[in-house]
């Protein structure tokens, strides 16, 4: 899957979305480690990559030449802002026709509308390649996701109250959430 827009932030910045290329491994990779350090919402800690530079080239090529898959990314200013990408929940008759997203923004782009370009721009990918379902889980206590999330027409369809444990929190509640496309 191919993607590619230019919008303007709400600082007046530009910001091209697009596809990761392999050319991005290692600034793939950095923003995966920063913004992975600087939030307690995501699924895993910096700590807990396995990834190494030439891993993320070779990753962010395959969902490139993906017919169902895309990684996007968010450029400010030739920095790596931002990733979301779609993934399939399954090759299986059952469930190929649901795709879960997922995000992260490096907290110094946050409140400039990255996030609902990539969550937009995922919604329009997922619907691109034919899927009728998108789902993502979301910590309850991120209350700007879930109210995002909520505007672009997702809703809640269950909780798990001990679904992240944090180290640094304990226990956080994730809401499950899906679109139909």
């Amino acid at each position: 899957m191919r993607y590619h827009k230019t919008i303007e932030l709400r600082n007046g910045q530009k910001c091209c979305l697009r596809n990761g290329t392999e050319n991005d491994g290692q600034a793939v990779l950095d923003n995966f480690n920063l913004t992975h350090s600087q939030t307690d919402y995501l699924c895993t800690y910096p700590d807990e990559n396995n990834f190494d530079a030439a891993q993320e080239s070779r990753f962010l090529k395959e969902k490139s030449e993906s017919e169902n898959e895309i990684e996007l990314i968010a450029v400010v200013g030739g920095i790596v802002a931002g990733m979301a990408g779609i993934k399939a929940a399954g090759k299986q008759y059952k469930v190929r026709h649901r795709a879960e997203l997922g995000i992260s923004i490096a907290q110094r782009f946050w409140g400039l509308g990255i996030g609902r370009a990539l969550t937009e721009a995922c919604i329009e990918s997922a619907r691109a390649a034919g899927y009728s379902q998108l789902e993502l889980a979301v910590v309850a206590e991120n209350l700007r996701a879930v109210s995002l999330y909520k505007k672009l027409g997702f809703i809640e369809y269950g909780r798990n109250p001990r679904g992240f444990r944090s180290r640094i929190s304990g226990f956080q509640e994730l809401i499950y959430m899906r679109l139909e496309l």
